[in-house]
């Protein structure tokens, strides 16, 4: 084999392998999902210190960033509405939000206790994409983390 050859075997070899700081995979933000997330009838809010979800006409939110740790997998807690659409009747109940990252897809799924009926809800997996608009058919999306709980303040529902 001629010196040239042997040159770009050794470079692939060591980039393969190479790691920096800092590097991450395309659909995080400093490890943490965030931006607008969409699919069908699914859609997921996130930043560095909360996200929001829609899957149907349910919502939750988690009250801190969503950060995948090995494999892209995260499983962090929140809470979640499971009678949301037309009127929410609440309440909030506890939830694990499960999923994986792979580059700008994102699988997740909602685990709900329901407190209420003294069940366990499990919403999904659906399946979202970094920087696609939620396609939510017949129910509505906040379009911030916090635009859900203004309007039930405003409107005292």
């Amino acid at each position: 084999m001629n010196r040239s050859v042997l040159g770009v075997l050794a470079a692939g070899a060591l980039l393969s392998g190479f790691t920096c700081q800092g590097f991450e995979p395309s659909g995080l933000t400093n490890g943490f999902v965030v931006g607008t997330w969409g699919g069908e009838n699914a859609g997921l809010i996130g930043d560095d210190t909360s996200a929001h979800v829609h899957i149907a006409c349910t919502f939750g939110s988690v009250s801190q960033g969503i950060e995948p740790g090995a494999g892209g997998r995260f499983d962090v807690p929140g809470e979640y509405v499971l009678r949301a659409y037309p009127v929410a009747v609440g309440p909030s109940l506890p939830a694990r939000f499960q999923g994986v990252v792979t580059g700008k897809n994102l699988t997740l799924s909602v685990i709900v206790q329901d407190t209420v009926a003294d069940t366990t809800v499990t919403l999904g997996p659906v399946r979202l994409y970094l920087g696609r608009e939620p396609k939510m058919q017949m129910c509505p999306i906040c379009r911030t983390p916090g635009e859900r709980m203004a309007s039930k303040l405003l409107t005292g529902s």
